[in-house]
């Protein structure tokens, strides 16, 4: 059965990687060499081809690629009241990798107010025949990378002050997405997942946190952030456990957070990574609730060797022992790009991928 309201049978999770005319116009841009509004010219053009290209390889949902950010969470997150850019001694330890290092620090009271990813997603609706879809940070990307968030002690004397505020601030920003129009919204869930492993689990505790207790409180932040939607609004969640120049953070298998992920949090739908043992077996979508989606993250965004179709459906059919056929979709494990320098492959084996999600789709849910 073909789906007329998102996941799709074929979705994407939304970053993809930068062509080589927009890297060299950001460039640009931060050596003080190129205006904002050429930069903007620049960008406008790249995202009018990317939506066309998703929509010529049958994709009915459409991003605009993430091209106006760097990172797949900080941007947003230096948008909110309160919260500011941070550059830190060290990056954040990947497998082989340092990210740079940016972070975040909050310096007073956060809130929502406006944000200019409103106009992203306004400019991807005004230029897409598919279903325009933003992707943004889930909220516990403000407080779970592995290096403590600096947190002004005036502004925020204990940790549930902030937590509320964090909460309140994403239910007004996801309500002005849905204000301009958006319908299908994407919060991207890395510590969550990031709680599956047993190594960050001891990092959290070794910076005075309970992992137990964190798994809630996040769960609980999405349901505030998506408290105030439209009936007709679909919010889903992606998870991953880290995404940067093709290496990962974390690794194992969903159990640990089934129960957070399936009985607690109100989402619609599920972006699953599965496109390799690091995360575990399908057993837990055993406990997938009637009436919500999982999209299955099988064919890696972290390498440009092509899946063949005999191997997704092979594994979409293990799934299907452990959930409905009917509530399980495709997609990437990940964006092909959650920092702007991307992941090791090339355009066209990204644009390979998407259209096998595309064929296989159809030739499962016909």
């Amino acid at each position: 059965m073909r789906r007329t309201k998102p996941p799709f049978r074929a979705d994407h999770v939304g970053s993809l990687l930068r062509p080589a005319a927009l890297k060299e116009a950001r460039a640009k841009r931060a050596k003080g060499e190129m205006s904002a509004a050429d930069l903007k010219a620049v960008e406008d053009r790249e995202i009018e081809r990317v939506i066309k290209k998703q929509e010529e390889v049958g994709l009915q949902a459409v991003t605009d690629g993430e091209f106006r950010r760097s990172w797949w969470h900080l941007d947003f997150l230096w948008g909110l009241d309160g919260v500011e850019r941070h550059v830190m001694e060290t990056g954040i330890a990947f497998a082989g990798v340092n990210t740079r290092a940016e972070g975040l620090k909050v310096i007073g009271r956060i809130g929502f107010t406006s944000h200019p990813m409103i106009e992203h997603y306004k400019f991807v609706a005004a230029h897409a025949k598919a279903m325009p879809k933003i992707t943004i940070p889930a909220p516990s990307a403000a407080y779970g990378r592995p290096m403590a968030t600096p947190i002004d002690k005036q502004a925020y004397p204990d940790l549930g002050g902030f937590f509320h505020d964090l909460g309140q601030a994403y239910r007004k920003a996801v309500r002005a997405f849905a204000d301009a129009g958006c319908r299908y919204l994407q919060l991207d869930e890395v510590f969550i997942a990031m709680l599956c492993d047993e190594k960050y689990r001891q990092q959290m505790r070794d910076r005075g946190d309970d992992p137990e207790k964190l798994g809630e409180i996040y769960g609980d932040l999405i349901n505030v952030a998506m408290s105030d939607i439209p009936a007709d609004m679909t919010i889903t969640m992606h998870m991953c456990r880290g995404n940067y120049k093709s290496t990962y953070m974390g690794a194992g298998g969903y159990e640990a957070v089934q129960e957070i992920l399936f009985n607690k949090i109100n989402v619609h739908g599920y972006f699953m990574e599965y496109d390799d043992a690091r995360s575990g077996g399908f057993e837990p979508l055993r406990m997938l609730p009637k009436g919500k989606q999982v999209v299955l993250g099988i064919v890696t965004t972290k390498t440009g060797k092509l899946e063949s179709k005999d191997e997704l459906k092979r594994r979409i059919d293990e799934a299907a022992k452990f959930a409905p056929l009917d509530q399980l979709c495709l997609s990437g494990q990940c964006g092909f790009a959650s920092t702007e320098e991307g992941n090791v492959l090339t355009e066209d084996e990204q644009w390979a991928k998407l259209a096998r999600i595309v064929e296989v789709a159809q030739e499962v849910w016909g």
